[in-house]
């Protein structure tokens, strides 16, 4: 995970060509010989999609964990609570490790990933869930992938190829007429909500996953959330006081989820996960994160969950292999 030689200038990461598996762009999978891949960057290939995987089910738990969450807090209160615990963990972390402070030229980089994926996001998606479905919501993690590749290649100067171009969008088409009919159709207000959160996390996630090239992941987010926390800590404790908690089962188990499950150990894997394989290749994983949350939504929640599931997955399953084995131009 760590990128020796490396350095972020004005122009973005300069990465050496001797530094092993930590470019992340679409082709970037290590070193190659005669155009072929080591072994060792194959292992590295492997290990950072698996770990993107993993994220990708953390993330699957966070809109049932928030709708059990919302049973016993505020809106406002559940996000700034998970906010103040997950940094306590991640600041206890850094602590115990003696993590340097990121260097000047990092920091606002950690701040878009504060604001986008720490703050905003968490925020918008609750705020949204309060009068939306989680199947509902799911559309905005079905948009997700490919917005999260546009803001790559926008910020990094990626280029994905046209097959995985065609797959992304196939594969987002897909997952978002699935979530729109499993929502009967009908476009409430909240959507506005989760289109803002749609477009600030993917460019959390795509500034994460940049710097995620020059240090170790569970560092970036663990700088994002320790700096919000001046600011959670008080919001946490007004929060509380206009919305006071009611200690419920549920509420406290949604809330230890999204805080430690999705704020942070979700995160950590996801962000080391885009380094290893590329953030648009990475991003492409979260095609299935609709269809994970519904699967949440019927076993923790007890929606319904359309027949046309399974071939919805299949397509999904189908459009993440094209895009796995797409490589950037």
């Amino acid at each position: 995970m760590r990128a020796h030689d490396s350095a972020i200038g004005s122009n973005g990461i300069a990465v050496s060509t001797g530094t092993a598996g930590t470019g992340i762009g679409p082709g970037s999978a290590g070193p190659r010989t005669h155009g072929r891949r080591t072994p060792s960057s194959t292992g590295r290939s492997r290990s950072g999609a698996v770990q993107a995987a993993l994220g990708v089910v953390a993330f699957s738990l966070t809109f049932p964990a928030t709708a059990w969450g919302l049973e016993g807090f505020g809106p406002w209160s559940l996000v700034a609570v998970r906010i103040v615990l997950a940094a306590v963990v991640a600041g206890g972390c850094l602590v115990a490790l003696r993590v340097p402070v990121p260097a000047r030229r990092h920091r606002g980089g950690l701040a878009v990933v504060a604001a986008g994926v720490v703050v905003g996001f968490p925020l918008l998606t609750t705020l949204a869930l309060q009068t939306s479905t989680t199947a509902h919501a799911a559309v905005v993690v079905g948009l997700l992938p490919l917005t999260t590749a546009v803001f790559s290649a926008l910020r990094t100067g990626s280029r994905p190829s046209r097959a995985f171009w065609g797959a992304a969008l196939a594969g987002a088409g897909v997952v978002v007429l699935f979530t729109v009919r499993q929502s009967g159709g009908v476009l409430g207000a909240a959507d506005l909500l989760l289109f803002a959160a749609l477009l600030v996390c993917a460019a959390g996630y795509t500034e994460g996953g940049r710097l995620a090239g020059v240090m170790p992941g569970w560092q970036v987010i663990s700088w994002a959330l320790v700096l919000c926390l001046p600011v959670s800590l008080p919001g946490a404790l007004v929060a509380l006081s206009y919305e006071p908690a009611r200690l419920t089962a549920h509420g406290l188990a949604g809330l230890l989820w999204v805080a430690v499950g999705s704020q942070f150990l979700g995160l950590v894997v996801w962000y080391r996960g885009m380094a290893a394989i590329g953030i648009p290749r990475a991003s492409q994983f979260q095609l299935a994160q609709p269809l994970l949350t519904l699967v949440w939504s019927v076993l923790l929640l007890g929606e319904r969950l359309s027949p046309a599931a399974p071939v919805t997955a299949a397509a999904v399953l189908v459009c993440i292999a094209v895009t796995q084995r797409a490589r950037g131009r």
